[in-house]
């Protein structure tokens, strides 16, 4: 039959070829040729009858054959999919608008449409067609077809109109009611969809596409058992990603009838959109756990909604909150608390969130903001809670317990409670000592006097009284010190703090520095007859009580103690040995301190002291007599420490010793190098002085005369005068009228810019104006001192100087400073103070090797306090982080740590955190970014960069909530930390990208 088909189809078609070329001997009738044009296009012959119509219609002058061509023609076209077929079948529209084919024509192109699938195209065509002008029968179909092409293309607005037309039609009703039902059910219409799928459900066709609806409609009518009941019949038969979703209505069906138990299988089998769960899917997995009391699996989901803000997550976070407590994880606790009390969806929930963040804050501390802070504030919020004596007994403790001291001063002011008082005592007296361990002596001494206001606490009290005393005595107040210790020692309980046990050596050290020997070698002896255990205070204590004895002339007592001193300890033992021997030639015994004195020089030859011993020893070999050994030992000491202040003394006595000898020449020769070496100092005026008896001895006074009019600090002809002004001056100094001294030292150096005295005035003018705190007044005056020759005043000029430069900040200068009295200084304290601010300096200026090379000199002397010694690894950490020297870091990091107080202490446990975090111990990080919170909360910076830490162990822990939150508090609260903030901001994007993979909820940025 197929064969036969084919067959008539390619006569015809050939005919038709045929007829192109003799048409007018072939076609005598037009009727006949629009016949088979007909009879070509209802047997489908498109093409072969549209090529036959346009033939027709170009011969015929027919108008209604014409009509009828064009209609077959555009009806052809779009059967076969030619890309001018709408435009065809609009111009017949147009160009015969009275044909009755006009209508049949819309519905022909629509309902071809239609059955191809082309829905978009069929309501274009459907929307012409004049309804009025249909067969009943035809309408029906119309409806239903338009209606449908509506609904697949997402049109329910016609798509109901239709279709609610035939829902009682016979053949279309069944249909029209499911779509309609559908439309309902997407529309959220439960109960409208429910009446339509109720009245198809019994249908065959219709049954199993709609039991997954119905169990879902159940379920959104709340009629949780029925819906139930038919997810799970439906389970067996269906299709992956529908049981997925049946999972999901059972669980959540359970878990609306409280059955949670039974809720977790299925809410755990439920896959989510698009292999995505939303936030509200984890919500209720995770309570569904919780109500079982299976704590680490109601976290493990909780914690995945991140960055939500709404009912839901305000219910999970809080109950994550009291998931985390009963796992005892307080941090954890404390940020989900945290974010639950910062939404207001449900008010009971947002106050118990509250109640247990401040609780958890007072226990472990916050890094966000003070635990004070939190206390109050939730005494703010909510005045009249049942909770109010208890959070009101945390908040006073909590003063003390935050150490966030400078805070806590502000929280209390003006409160006037007993409690508030005592607790103001403390907290004043706490900051007072942060202050004091600063070096910021005046604003410890406000705060310890803020404390003594407040006598509530007899303990504190007698502890503020004893630190006042030690701010003093660092202020140079001396007098004030001493009363206040002997204050001290008389109050009740001082005897039971950990102050009392050293009392007798701060009160030893008052008197020493006042010069007052007798009563500082008592009390000295005091402490070393009831010291047992601390053998640094102890070794330093016999070496002042010798310095005392020696300064009173009590050498042989000086003796004993500087040997007790060796005994004990390590610390100065180059200066006790030489002070001893300096003690045997005050007793006259002057073999004995010569022994000793060649015994230092070999003994210790790094020692400051040496260019001392080698002066001493040399005057020692003179009184012997010993002129040669005494010149030998001068030229070494020259040779050696060319810069050392006792080179032009030893040139001096050199210079004496051969005047004495009556060797002229060599003496002039002599005093001449002193007076050009080391002009305007005391030796340059007794060299002077001594070549001019020589030169009068060989009566060669004009030779003289010549001679020191090359010196420019010598002024001969009024050198009396020159005298008698500076010692009207020094004697002001001395009796310390401060005022009339300056003065009076500017006039001298006024009148005398290069006199005899230039260089004392200069530095006396400095020590006034450093006292009196006006350091740019002392500056070039300490500057002029240390611009001279080295003299007994340029080890105090240089320290002071360097002090001044270091205030101003002023690096590049102070370096330069700070090297000299490094080498110069005879104090080790002096010689320690540069070093120490040397590798403070070098680190400013990023040079991270010298930094660290003077950090190493600093930590290499014995006596050293713990903030010295905490500086110096501090430099050597920050260097080697700076440098990429992680490991070097590491270690000086864990040394600071065991010295460290105040913001030193709190950059060394974020670096603990820091590398505990490197090493995968996430745990452990956490453990020490908590104790930084409690600890250390005044610390913000370092505090805020625990926080990104801890962020990050978090999410290593797969705790992606806590890093979320933790990020975006940092970013919320620090932004005055603007690395810090770029930090946690980096990371925070890292993480919602990660968690947007498994979480519909999570929301990235492009």
């Amino acid at each position: 039959m197929l064969v036969k088909k084919q067959l008539t189809f390619f006569i015809i078609l050939a005919f038709c070829f045929q007829l192109f070329g003799q048409q007018s001997a072939v076609y005598t009738s037009s009727l006949g040729d629009y016949q088979k044009a007909l009879q070509l296009y209802n047997s489908q012959q498109y093409l072969a009858s549209q090529n036959l119509f346009s033939q027709i219609n170009k011969t015929t002058d027919d108008e209604n054959v014409q009509s009828n061509c064009a209609f077959y023609i555009a009806n052809a076209a779009i059967r076969l999919n030619q890309q001018n077929a709408d435009v065809l079948m609009e111009r017949f529209v147009e160009d015969y608008p009275t044909s009755t084919k006009r209508n049949t024509a819309f519905v022909d192109v629509a309902e071809y449409y239609f059955t191809n699938g082309k829905y978009a195209y069929a309501q274009k065509w459907y929307a012409k067609v004049d309804e009025g002008s249909l067969a009943r029968a035809d309408k029906e179909a119309y409806n239903f077809n338009n209606g449908y092409a509506s609904f697949t293309t997402k049109n329910y607005k016609d798509a109901r109109k239709y279709l609610t037309r035939v829902e009682t039609s016979q053949k279309y009703g069944s249909q029209a009611k499911y779509y309609l039902g559908f439309m309902s059910y997407e529309g959220d219409d439960y109960d409208g969809a429910n009446k339509y799928f109720e009245q198809v459900g019994d249908e065959e066709k219709y049954k199993e596409k709609l039991s997954y609806y119905q169990a879902d409609l159940n379920f959104k009518l709340g009629k949780f058992d029925k819906a139930i009941a038919l997810a799970k019949s439906k389970l067996e038969t269906s299709d992956r990603n529908e049981v997925s979703e049946l999972n999901k209505i059972i669980g959540e069906s359970y878990f609306n009838l409280e059955k949670y138990d039974e809720a977790i299988p299925y809410l755990t089998d439920y896959n989510g959109k698009k292999g995505k769960w939303s936030n509200t899917d984890y919500y209720q997995l995770g309570y569904a756990y919780y109500k079982q009391k299976d704590y680490d699996k109601a976290i493990s989901e909780f914690n995945k909604i991140v960055s939500a803000d709404n009912s839901v997550a305000q219910n999970a976070y809080y109950h994550l909150g009291e998931s985390y407590v009963n796992v005892g994880k307080k941090q954890e606790a404390l940020n989900a608390f945290r974010n639950a009390s910062q939404m207001d969806y449900d008010l009971k929930i947002q106050e118990d969130a509250w109640l247990n963040y401040a609780k958890i804050s007072y226990q472990i501390g916050n890094a966000y903001q003070s635990v004070p802070q939190v206390l109050n504030g939730y005494l703010e919020k909510y005045p009249n809670t049942q909770y109010k004596e208890e959070v009101e007994g945390l908040l006073i403790d909590s003063y003390i317990t935050s150490k966030n001291y400078k805070e806590a001063l502000v929280l209390l002011k003006n409160k006037n409670s007993f409690e508030s008082k005592v607790a103001y005592q403390k907290v004043a007296f706490y900051r007072g000592l942060e202050l004091f361990n600063d070096s910021k002596y005046q604003d410890a001494e406000d705060l310890f006097d803020s404390s003594l206001k407040e006598q509530q606490d007899q303990k504190y009290t007698a502890r503020a009284t004893f630190w006042k005393a030690e701010t003093d005595y660092n202020l140079t107040n001396y007098d004030d010190a001493l009363i206040g210790f002997k204050q001290f020692a008389q109050q009740s309980g001082a005897s039971e703090t950990v102050e009392y046990e050293n009392l007798d050596y701060n009160i030893a050290y008052t008197y020493f520095k006042q010069k007052n020997y007798g009563q500082a070698t008592t009390y000295f002896n005091q402490f070393i007859q009831k010291n047992k255990t601390d053998k640094v205070r102890l070794n330093d204590a016999y070496l002042r009580l010798a310095d005392g004895y020696f300064v009173s002339s009590r050498y042989n007592e000086a003796i004993a103690a500087y040997d007790n001193a060796m005994q004990v300890g390590k610390i100065e033992n180059d200066y006790a040995f030489f002070q001893k021997a300096m003690s045997y030639g005050y007793i006259g015994n002057e073999s004995n301190q010569t022994s000793q004195l060649e015994q230092f020089i070999a003994k210790y030859p790094t020692s400051k002291l040496r260019d001392d011993a080698m002066y001493a020893l040399g005057n020692s070999y003179v009184k012997a007599g010993k002129d040669d050994k005494a010149i030998g030992i001068y030229n070494q000491l020259k040779k050696e420490y060319s810069t050392s202040p006792f080179t032009s003394k030893a040139q001096l006595r050199q210079g004496l010793v051969y005047y004495n000898a009556n060797k002229n020449q060599q003496a002039l020769t002599t005093f001449k190098a002193v007076a050009k070496d080391y002009p305007s100092t005391p030796e340059a005026n007794q060299a002077v002085a001594t070549a001019r008896l020589i030169y009068i001895d060989l009566g060669q006074v004009d030779e003289y005369a010549t001679w020191v009019r090359t010196l420019d600090f010598v002024e001969v002809t009024d050198a009396d005068l020159d005298n008698a002004t500076y010692e009207a001056a020094e004697k002001q100094y001395l009796d310390e009228n401060v005022n009339a001294a300056i003065k009076q030292f500017n006039g001298y150096l006024n009148q005398f810019a290069n006199g005899l005295h230039a260089t004392q005035a200069h530095f006396y003018l400095g020590q006034l104006y450093f006292k009196k705190d006006l350091k740019s007044n002392a500056e070039p005056h300490y500057a002029f001192v240390v611009g001279k020759s080295q003299s007994e005043f340029s080890e105090e000029a240089l320290l002071r100087l360097s002090q001044i430069q270091l205030d101003k900040k002023d690096w590049n200068a102070v370096i330069p400073t700070l090297k000299r009295l490094e080498v110069e200084a005879n104090f080790p304290q002096n010689s320690l103070f540069a070093q120490s601010n040397l590798m403070q300096a070098n680190y400013q200026l990023d040079n991270y090797n010298q930094a660290v090379a003077y950090a190493e000199k600093v930590l290499s002397n014995l006596n050293l306090d713990n903030k010295i010694r905490s500086d110096a690894y501090v430099i050597i950490a920050r260097s080697a982080i700076k440098t990429n020297d992680q490991a070097k870091a590491r270690t000086a990091y864990a040394q600071v740590e065991t010295f460290a107080t105040g913001e030193t202490a709190a950059e060394a446990l974020y670096y603990n955190a820091y590398f505990k975090n490197k090493d995968g111990l996430y745990n452990q990080s956490n453990t020490v970014t908590q104790r930084l919170a409690k600890d250390y909360s005044g610390y913000k910076y370092y505090g805020a960069k625990g926080l990104v830490i801890m962020a990050k162990n978090f999410y290593a822990l797969g705790d992606a909530f806590q890093a979320t939150y933790i990020l975006e508090s940092v970013i919320k609260n620090f932004s005055n930390f603007e690395d810090v903030k770029t930090e946690a901001q980096t990371e925070l994007t890292r993480i919602k990208a990660e968690e947007a993979k498994t979480n519909s909820s999570v929301i990235t940025e492009d």
